[in-house]
């Protein structure tokens, strides 16, 4: 149960990408020209607003999956490609998932407006996080133990990226933008290798594969 637990916090902190998220934290409030205490404000909403997107995906993401139709095995297979763009996009250490079409919005926005868009949503909240929950959700049957234990983890993993948000300067005093690229790769490759797995085990739960390969 402890390696499940720490597999869950892995997966949900490597696609949550708290210490990545910091860094475009950063970038924003500068371009912003926000002061500290709108700095620490939008450090504060950002994670909450994700803890809240993500708390209903946790708790009626079965609900979902089922009125969909969708099976287990497919969400597994389809979730396990999308975290393998995601892993690819780490290991390039491409930046954010932002279009210059939603980068042209954020200019438009109140500076304060950064932390529902791009901050909580989609970068700490994004369609990764999403899926994993829905695979672990539906994994376990949405079993409200289950889930309280996963909305535990996602909780820490976005108190980590206030923290590091709020803390942001001296991550990148210490670490340099050099050294959280490398983190972010060592990230992509272990996720390269949990969205194979997750594949895998989609097309064992369809019955196209042999649990024993």
């Amino acid at each position: 149960m402890n390696a499940d637990i720490l597999a869950i916090f892995l997966t949900m902190f490597i696609l949550i990408d708290p210490l990545g998220v910091s860094v475009v934290y950063l970038s924003l409030v500068n371009n912003a020209g926000l002061d500290t205490s709108q700095r620490r404000q939008v450090a504060l909403r950002a994670p909450l607003i994700a803890l809240i997107v993500l708390t209903l995906f946790v708790f009626f993401g079965t609900q979902l999956i089922s009125a969909l139709g969708i099976l287990p095995g497919s969400l597994y297979i389809a979730g396990g490609i999308l975290l393998f763009f995601i892993a690819t996009d780490l290991l390039f250490a491409k930046p954010k998932r932002t279009t210059r079409a939603n980068r042209k919005e954020e200019e438009e926005f109140d500076g304060m407006e950064i932390a529902i868009f791009p901050l909580a949503l989609p970068l700490l909240s994004g369609p990764g996080a999403i899926t994993a929950i829905l695979i672990f959700t539906s994994e376990q049957g949405g079993a409200f133990s289950f889930s309280l234990l996963l909305l535990g983890i996602i909780a820490l993993v976005l108190a980590l990226a206030w923290l590091f948000m709020f803390s942001g300067n001296l991550i990148l005093r210490i670490l340099h933008r050099t050294g959280v690229t490398v983190i972010e790769r060592i990230m992509g490759i272990l996720l390269a290798g949990m969205s194979v797995q997750f594949v895998y085990d989609g097309l064992v739960r369809l019955g196209v594969l042999s649990s024993g390969g």
